[in-house]
Formats: C-alpha cells, structure tokens, sequence
C-alpha cells in the first residue's frame, strides 16, 4: 500500500444516525477505530454489520483488497466507518474565495457567460477596490481575464458590461451534500445521494 493511498480521503464518515458527514484518510480512520470513536462496516452486497477494532483486525483480507500491513499481519482498509457517539450533520457555511465564488457561478464568467478554465478566470470586484469595493459575496464575480483586464477599475455599466446575475451570498448547506465520491468507491452509493 502506497503512502499516497493511505493520505486519500477515501474512507467515508458516517454519524451514529448512518448518515454521511465526511469522508477521511484511512489513516485517520484507523484512528477513529483505534481509540473506540468509531465502528467500521463490512459492505457485502445489500449485507452491511460493523465491527470494533479488535474484531475488524481479525478479519481475513481478501486478495486485492486494500489493506495495510501491521506487526500482527494484515488489516484491511475499510471504506465506510461509523462515529459511535456524534449525532449531528455538519453545516457547511462557504469561505468567501476563488474556488468557492467558481463554485457558486458555476466556472462561467459572470459578463460573457462563457464556460472557463481555472487557468482563464479571476475574480472580478464589481465595484473597483480602487474605488471603495470591499471583498465580499456580493461584491466579487468569477470574470475572463480579459474580459476583467478590459472592464480594469470602471463600474460594469462604465465598461459596457452587464452582470449575468446579481452576485450573492452562497447559502449553507449540509457537509453531506459537499461529499463527492472521487474515487468511485461502490460501497459509498448506500450513503451518498445519486446526483452526486
């Protein structure tokens, strides 16, 4: 098992409820397991049970199965554990910044509508800092860069631009709508919505 694997978020965190809250390294994991925070799950088929520590240690590994190697022999790396105590869903409130302001315009330039690279856009203060525009939700705008360079420190109407949509305040959602199954881990799909 290669140390890059083990640093992947590739172990899905389930709350006491079963419901999807986080998804973490396995060696995070392994320490939720180890001090007794959580219990992992053996996913076979529509057959789910989870396991302490000590009884998902001795669990056999299957050729090809992810697993680590320890002084004991063997253990493998589970793909969904649950908390045993924590009951609630995390909200998650967006950070104004780069990528979240892409996120929230959808990677298109808020004047021409064209789809973007991240390489092609910036951020766009829609009323100049140079002329008092703070750094805020409904301030900043993904924009072209060349389209940002031509618009420079004038009001879009000054430029001859037109905003796509008024820029807003992202709202808050629940960290498990943030989840996103990277690595096409099937055993995920219980716990995700499909439209992920």
């Amino acid at each position: 098992m290669t140390e890059h694997f083990l640093q992947r978020s590739s172990v899905l965190v389930l709350n006491r409820h079963w419901l999807a809250i986080d998804a973490v390294t396995p060696v995070d994991a392994f320490g939720h397991l180890a001090t007794g925070t959580a219990r992992a799950l053996r996913i076979e088929g529509d057959a789910m049970q989870a396991f302490d520590w000590a009884d998902w240690r001795a669990l056999p590994v299957v050729a090809g199965e992810p697993a680590i190697g320890t002084t004991t022999g063997p253990v493998r790396i589970p793909t969904v554990i649950v908390l045993a105590n924590y009951d609630r869903v995390p909200i998650h409130v967006p950070k104004l910044g780069f990528r979240a302001i892409w996120e929230r315009d959808g990677g298109r330039c808020q004047y021409s509508g064209r789809k973007l690279t991240p390489g092609e856009a910036n951020i766009d203060h829609v009323l100049p800092r140079s002329r008092g525009g703070i750094d805020s939700w409904e301030n900043c705008v993904l924009a072209c860069r060349a389209v940002n360079a031509r618009k420079g420190a004038r009001t879009p109407a000054e430029a001859g631009l037109r905003l796509l949509a008024q820029p807003r305040v992202p709202r808050s959602v629940p960290t498990s709508l943030r989840i996103r199954n990277l690595w096409k881990i099937p055993e995920w799909d219980y716990f995700l919505r499909q439209n992920h």
